[in-house]
């Protein structure tokens, strides 16, 4: 439910923006990661801390049964959260990647750690 304040007046009239959003308000755009030569970028975020974008990777860390391998992250197979990112080669959350170990699902957020980690299928 939301308690903001109703955007029409008393007789039904559209209410006026108040102000606009602030610096720590506003969104940005997505860091859309894609396959190909490690490139990262640095956003500085509310507080003064740092976050790492990745904006392209080629490597992944893969959990085996065997523990953690480093693997090349060769294309992107399958992508539920939108069909075009399988054509763009963008990894995000979710996405099936082919690796050079094997087929693996990715459980970070590459956007937003700056890294790409995944699982293996079977």
């Amino acid at each position: 439910m939301n308690h903001a304040r109703s955007e029409k007046t008393r007789t039904g009239g559209r209410r006026r923006r108040v102000r606009k959003k602030q610096k720590h308000e506003q969104g940005s755009a997505p860091t859309e990661t894609t396959v190909g030569e490690d490139e990262l970028k640095v956003a500085e975020t509310r507080g003064g801390t740092t976050k790492v974008r990745a904006v392209s990777r080629s490597v992944a860390s893969v959990a085996t049964e065997d523990g953690v391998e480093r693997a090349d992250v060769e294309d992107v197979v399958e992508n539920p959260s939108n069909p075009n990112y399988v054509r763009r080669n963008i990894v995000t959350k979710g996405a099936v990647v082919e690796t050079s170990v094997g087929t693996a699902r990715v459980t970070s957020r590459p956007g937003q750690d700056g890294q790409v980690n995944a699982e293996l299928l079977e």
